[in-house]
């Protein structure tokens, strides 16, 4: 039983690393390698349904950085997502109320899969709704930004990153978790021992906006796969528990091996 738990969380995380990838290449294609246009202008099949390959044009244009699609356009990360600043102190939260820290984040991830309770919390901190951006803002070259799996309070260590507007969320969260914008946030750090950068550098990053109708197709693709991650990562607290009360209780011998193999069937 204990080995089929084990299995079922492992298969989640690769799920959860599948379709991050996944979300991560359609990002790439469609707003840093413009994959689409670029095929309408050849001739080529985009791979899209029609009705999301519309959305497209079918050639480019000069612009200060460079060739883009014809009628996006180029603006800041700041034109599309903001920083809420929710500062709550000690006294004003819950003992129970789950707590993010940098060292709950993984590099390189946007699954969010570990966080505490605020219940030694001593400074003030900042709240963060489910399934918004957090981004780690001190040795921000660590790369550690994910999607918020519960309502909570987080580092000020940390920046809470929203879209301005829904159909922005797969393109805000695909940028800021992307390298090139970790890159331009380290580069742009203060501080030589604890490097930190702030929501100005974020805000000023420059990216090449795509018309909404396009924006809000990615948006929807992004919360699906992010729906799933998000889900997965409560199912794999759950296992994990079940997993670890199952083994105290067989260390301590209140379940004998016979018991369990009996539960291990029921499961089955």
């Amino acid at each position: 039983m204990l080995g089929r738990l084990d299995d079922k969380i492992e298969l989640n995380r690769n799920m959860n690393r599948t379709l991050e990838a996944m979300a991560r290449a359609l990002f790439k294609s469609w707003f840093v390698d413009f994959d689409p246009v670029r095929a309408k202008a050849d001739g080529r099949d985009t791979g899209l349904s029609a009705h999301i390959a519309a959305f497209f044009p079918d050639s480019f244009e000069d612009s200060g950085i460079g060739e883009i699609p014809l009628g996006w356009s180029i603006g800041k990360f700041g034109d599309v997502a903001e920083n809420p600043r929710r500062g709550v102190s000690p006294g004003e939260i819950p003992p129970q109320t789950p707590y993010i820290a940098l060292e709950h984040m993984p590099r390189k991830s946007i699954a969010l899969s570990e966080w505490g309770t605020a219940d030694n919390v001593e400074s003030g901190k900042f709240s963060f709704r489910a399934n918004e951006i957090l981004f780690g803002k001190l040795r921000p070259y660590f790369h550690k930004v994910g999607v918020a799996p519960v309502d909570g309070v987080c580092s000020t260590d940390i920046l809470v990153v929203t879209p301005r507007s829904p159909e922005w969320f797969g393109f805000v969260l695909g940028h800021a978790s992307s390298s090139a914008f970790v890159e331009h946030t380290n580069a742009g750090s203060t501080g030589t021992k604890m490097p930190r950068t702030n929501w100005n550098d974020l805000a000023r990053y420059p990216v090449v906006l795509p018309p909404t109708p396009i924006a809000k197709a990615f948006a929807a693709m992004t919360r699906t796969a992010v729906f799933r991650i998000v889900a997965s990562t409560h199912e794999n607290r759950t296992l994990a528990a079940l997993r670890d009360a199952l083994l105290l209780k067989l260390i301590s011998g209140e379940i004998r091996i016979n018991t369990a193999k009996l539960l291990n069937c029921e499961v089955n």
